[in-house]
């Protein structure tokens, strides 16, 4: 696919989602004539597509392909029975998925770096792309987010790098295998392993079934780093046929003289127990220390001098909606965090509480992923959230697509925090505009609220710091 001619015609249907609008910049970067359709267009999407000269047809219909473009990439949030996904199968149009799209378009032959695993993705590709940037490498990089040292969640790059967030979810509605299975890994960072997506995994040897598959295509002369403080992960990765490394506290990888200080942390790694010097990364948490020191082994295990690693570290900026600070009134500060897992909630709380200590914590959660939305996790929500001095829970998000006897019960989330606090601690607040009052009424200067969603929350961050103003 990728010896189509600069010119030619490239359709995204549902170019709205963060990827799909991500790659719709790449290609026109790459000199192709780049058009989308999608349902919901909105911004900041909508926004951005306008700005680099893509034009969006709102809805799907079967005139959106007159004339027939020469390539259709289809998002997937699409399914059979879509108007335009049926034309293009019965009119016999050339289709792929969005990970295909990257497979051919900025992957190529290059060597591909995906970071996987149920925790830590985002950042740690983010961390991993500036880092070799930083390093005097030039790579390519697709990440699921806005990392802040760069314009955008893409590059295409000049180097024989590349650096993908590699996710586990399906491909598309004709290819229901994970998106990494595209990625072309040589070199693979495995960062955890849980049960997550009950959309599509039935349980957790499903999901350890997706990264085995992962781990399979590693060839031989490629790198696995893995966290040894997944055994579940650990298990997964005895079958790779290339070097394997592991990181973690019982790891080849480890750390030692863990520091935080002023929203930063200090840490010294070691490679079986031999101390390599303090680095200073700007990051805060221990889990984001192991983000960190993923990173720092692969570029080690790729032979890349430590002194070329550390300025990479010291300056990194981090993601947008990873703890990213939305403002601040009346001495309240607010910071907003795409945690939805029970696992990313505590370690996201943990972390936020260690970089302000001695201020009063509040977690403000929105259930919304198709996971936080059932109540497999309802009790570990609760336990996460319960590590807070204030807890806000708000209305499932679209709660008619789970079935009533799978859905979470926040009434139910919220009796065992408060049982598990012997406090009244935790509250359902319902919405943004809710959740907004409340704060308003009852914050006090020096406290920091954590907001918590996969999606945008009603703007409640913003509908906060406007409430405090008042």
């Amino acid at each position: 696919m990728n010896d189509l001619a600069p010119g030619s015609h490239i359709h995204l249907i549902a170019v709205c989602g963060v990827g799909m609008a991500s790659l719709a910049g790449l290609l026109k970067s790459r000199g192709y004539r780049v058009t989308g359709s999608d349902q919901n267009v909105y911004p900041p999407m909508s926004h951005y597509l306008a700005e680099i000269g893509i034009d969006v047809l709102t809805g799907y219909r079967a005139e959106h392909l007159v004339p027939r473009p020469d390539l259709v990439v289809i998002g997937n949030a699409i399914s059979r029975g879509n108007p335009e996904a049926e034309t293009v199968i019965g009119e016999n149009l050339s289709y792929i998925s969005f990970p295909q799209a990257l497979g051919e378009f900025l992957i190529g032959s290059r060597r591909s770096l995906v970071i996987a695993g149920t925790h830590g993705k985002t950042t740690t590709s983010a961390l991993a792309a500036w880092v070799l940037t930083a390093a005097g490498l030039d790579p390519g990089f697709f990440v699921g987010g806005v990392p802040l040292n760069f314009a955008s969640g893409w590059r295409v790059g000049g180097d024989s790098h590349v650096v993908l967030e590699g996710d586990e979810y399906d491909t598309a509605f004709f290819d229901k295998g994970p998106k990494f299975l595209h990625y072309r890994p040589t070199d693979v960072i495995f960062t955890s392993v849980e049960f997550d997506h009950a959309d599509i995994y039935r349980d957790l040897d499903h999901v350890k079934s997706a990264f085995a598959r992962l781990i399979e295509i590693i060839p031989a002369d490629g790198t696995l780093v893995v966290c040894s403080d997944y055994p579940e992960a650990m298990s997964v990765a005895q079958a790779v046929r290339s070097k394997c490394v592991s990181y973690g506290d019982r790891g080849d990888w480890s750390v030692t003289d863990v520091q935080f200080r002023e929203g930063r942390s200090f840490f010294t790694p070691c490679y079986k127990g031999r101390a390599e010097g303090l680095l200073e990364a700007a990051v805060i948490g221990r889990h984001n220390v192991k983000n960190a020191l993923a990173v720092y082994a692969m570029g080690r295990t790729l032979g890349i001098e430590r002194e070329r690693l550390l300025e990479g570290f010291r300056t990194f900026k981090g993601v947008k909606r990873r703890q990213e600070v939305r403002g601040e009134q009346r001495g309240v500060l607010v910071i907003d965090d795409f945690a939805h897992h029970p696992t990313a909630v505590r370690e996201t709380i943990d972390a936020v509480r260690a970089a302000y200590g001695g201020r009063r914590l509040w977690a403000i959660f929105e259930p919304r992923s198709n996971t936080s939305k059932r109540n497999i996790f309802e009790k570990e929500f609760a336990a996460a959230l319960a590590l807070a001095d204030r807890v806000l829970v708000a209305n499932v998000f679209q709660p008619e697509k789970i079935p009533a006897g799978e859905r979470l019960s926040v009434d139910r989330l919220i009796l065992e925090a408060n049982r598990l606090t012997g406090d009244q601690r935790a509250l359902a607040v319902a919405g943004a505009s809710e959740i907004a009052a409340h704060v308003a009424e009852n914050a006090r200067s020096g406290d920091v609220l954590l907001v918590m969603s996969n999606g945008g929350f009603d703007g409640v961050h913003d509908k906060i710091l406007q409430a405090l103003t008042g």
